[in-house]
């Protein structure tokens, strides 16, 4: 029974994950955890992974047990048994628990509007030039560029703003300014940071709540909060709240 148990945890502890993977990977779901484009990847190596450990253990099981092999103390079988069940019980809870997205709470905990920000994104000389209609198409993360390269309120003039994203109060003015912020994603959740650009809406808490998901379409210009550290903000014309996304992370 203790040989049977060792031989044949790792699998299935490894199909568990396997079947969870492929399960997110299915349902679009998988992204949550990790950039799109290492999706295919990853689940090819959980399958060459469950594959391999087969083979492994079918190969073992050819032979008989050693019946020299001793038998482990009573201390020995708790502990092995213990990190099964709690091995087991941590992998079952990747098909029981629905995966959740990325909140204030880790933005809170994450440098906003870090300086990684403008490596790849919206350029200031580009966007200058660039006609109304390409505006549609900027993110949070397009925006949030754009505000770090430069504070100079006439080059926002005439540039419509129209970007979704979830609450993040401004920590300076909380009752007045709050960022609609996204997570930007490079490999994985873990290296998910946080992007936002503020937006001038007073008496905001009696419409919405903290990371509530909305739209929010205006224009940025000079920031009217006299506490906010921030010199510019959206000037919403209408702020409405919307589901989360199917895809809430930008990459």
């Amino acid at each position: 029974m203790w040989l049977r148990l060792q031989r044949w945890r790792g699998v299935v502890l490894t199909a568990i994950v396997t079947v969870a993977t492929i399960l997110l990977a299915v349902t679009n779901q998988l992204q949550l955890y990790i950039h799109p484009r290492y999706i295919i990847f990853t689940v090819a190596m959980v399958v060459l992974a469950l594959v391999l450990i087969v083979a492994s253990t079918l190969s073992r099981s050819a032979g008989q047990d050693d019946p020299a092999e001793p038998t482990p103390n009573r201390k020995l079988r708790v502990l092995s048994y213990t990190g099964v069940a709690v091995a087991g019980a941590l992998a079952v809870s990747m098909l029981a628990l629905p995966p959740a997205t990325l909140t204030s709470a880790t933005a809170d905990q994450r440098d906003l509007n870090s300086t990684a920000i403008g490596a790849s994104t919206q350029d200031v000389d580009a966007a200058a030039s660039a006609p109304i209609a390409a505006f549609a198409s900027f993110t949070v993360l397009d925006w949030a560029s754009l505000l770090r390269q430069t504070s100079d309120v006439g080059f926002y003039a005439g540039k419509p703003v129209s970007v979704q994203g979830f609450i993040v109060p401004d920590p300076d003015d909380p009752d007045n300014v709050f960022y609609v912020s996204r997570f930007f994603v490079t490999c994985c959740a873990v290296d998910a940071q946080p992007a936002g650009i503020p937006v001038h809406y007073p008496g905001w808490a009696s419409s919405f709540a903290t990371d509530d998901w909305v739209d929010v379409s205006g224009e940025i210009s000079t920031n009217p909060s006299r506490t906010s550290t921030q010199p510019l903000a959206v000037i919403p014309d209408a702020v409405v709240p919307i589901e989360q996304p199917s895809d809430p992370y930008l990459f």
